[in-house]
């Protein structure tokens, strides 16, 4: 896999997580995994160059 589709396939997710997490509450343990992914993803994206700017709209 290129850089190029390692960053597209992590943004792809990120955007996705972020779908699922507005729907979610923020007391379940669901909400809670997917917030951990989040950041994880947040490190990813950032690490690549990724201006996240745009793109996180739940800004945790």
């Amino acid at each position: 896999m290129t850089e190029k589709e390692q960053i597209q396939k992590n943004v792809e997710e990120f955007s996705r997580l972020q779908d699922y997490m507005v729907d979610s509450d923020k007391e379940s343990t669901a909400y809670k995994k997917m917030k951990k992914r989040y950041i994880e993803l947040k490190v990813i994206l950032t690490t690549f160059g990724v201006n996240l700017t745009e793109l996180d709209y739940i800004k945790e």
